[in-house]
């Protein structure tokens, strides 16, 4: 198992989904529920083409809350991936947390490492596939997404759509831009 930080890893960019890639409807689980948020889909085939490994990792406390199965969200992005395929781009690696402490699904009704803020799903995917933390990238729309890549040594960023908004005056993020278009024009151009 590599350790967090090993320079022997290659970079990854950290992207939150609900909010930071799609609109951020509340537990979007369907795909007739999703929509992705302008330019989305070339930013991460910008990330592709700069040999970044792309990662998705995203709380689903829908699926906790009852709203949802895990089969629906593996399914969504499935369709998520379909779509980037028309765009030349993909996803190198999904996670997810379906855990909340106040889910009514007793077997995902918890507190758990895997959901954001905890590190849980960056360290599987860090592991997994050799990513160094520390030449790495979070974005996201919530306090909750740049934590962990703090923790982790990551380099974040918070984009201002979803939550972001609402989230900027107390963010600890090391840039805030408007969108992912953004956020990925400063990692791919190398501006952080």
């Amino acid at each position: 198992m590599r350790a967090v930080g090993d320079i022997s890893g290659r970079p990854a960019v950290f992207l939150d989904r609900d909010g930071t890639l799609n609109e951020d409807r509340g537990y979007v689980g369907h795909r007739d529920q999703f929509a992705w948020i302008p330019g989305a889909r070339e930013a991460i085939r910008r990330l592709n083409d700069a040999g970044l490994f792309v990662v998705i990792v995203t709380n689903q406390a829908g699926v906790a809350r009852g709203f949802y199965s895990e089969d629906d969200v593996r399914r969504l992005h499935a369709s998520m991936q379909a779509d980037l395929a028309v765009a030349a781009a993909r996803i190198d690696a999904f996670y997810y947390a379906p855990y909340h402490v106040d889910g009514v699904v007793q077997q995902y009704s918890m507190d758990h490492h895997d959901r954001k803020p905890g590190t849980g799903m960056f360290d599987r995917a860090i592991a997994e596939h050799g990513l160094d933390a520390t030449r790495s990238y979070v974005v996201g729309d919530k306090e909750s997404d740049i934590l962990p890549g703090r923790a982790l040594g990551m380099t974040t960023v918070l984009v201002r759509t979803g939550y972001g908004k609402e989230a900027e005056p107390g963010t600890t993020a090391d840039y805030v831009v408007d969108r992912i278009v953004e956020a990925v024009g400063g990692i791919v151009d190398g501006e952080w």
